[in-house]
């Protein structure tokens, strides 16, 4: 992907391929969020390895982008994963889903995270993409209320399924 400049109230932001370099980055915003903290996502350096074969095995797949919003410093503020999933459902339909959308705390409700998702969605058509979907953990309810406004709606209830090990 080439770089993009996103408008913001506040100025504009850089949205790039996220670099193995920005791992370090990208691992501060997981474990700025309560949420993703109380998943385990607390950036210990004894799971470097496993999120080293993360960011590995995303690079490498074409199906995958990790994306880093970078401010007019250069410092990475925000991060999204996108996913393309085909499936017969929905005639065929390509989906693109969103991931692990992240905002450095200091930063929240300034129009980062606005302008990283309008961004995913103004290029699912070029993608091939007829839906654009996200999951967020129920706790979310301010993330809730922050996606029915750019346009999401609540259509399903999911589950998932903690796999020991």
């Amino acid at each position: 992907m080439n770089d993009v400049i996103l408008p913001i109230p506040s100025g504009t932001i850089l949205l790039r391929d996220a670099r193995h370099g920005d791992l370090d980055a990208i691992l501060e915003l997981l474990a700025d969020d309560a949420v993703s903290a109380s998943r385990g996502d607390a950036n210990r350096p004894e799971d470097r390895p496993a999120y080293e074969r993360a960011f590995d095995a995303i690079a490498a797949d074409p199906a995958q982008q990790l994306l880093v919003a970078e401010n007019a410093e250069g410092a990475v503020i925000g991060t999204m994963q996108l996913t393309l999933i085909p499936g017969l459902a929905r005639a065929g339909a390509l989906r693109l889903q969103i991931e692990a959308v992240r905002v450095r705390s200091a930063q929240r409700s300034s129009g980062i995270g606005s302008a990283m998702i309008r961004w995913a969605m103004d290029i699912a058509p070029e993608r091939g993409a007829a839906l654009v979907q996200l999951t967020s953990d129920a706790a979310r309810v301010d993330a809730h209320r922050f996606y029915e406004r750019l346009g999401f709606s609540g259509s399903h209830v999911g589950f998932k399924y903690r796999v020991a090990g």
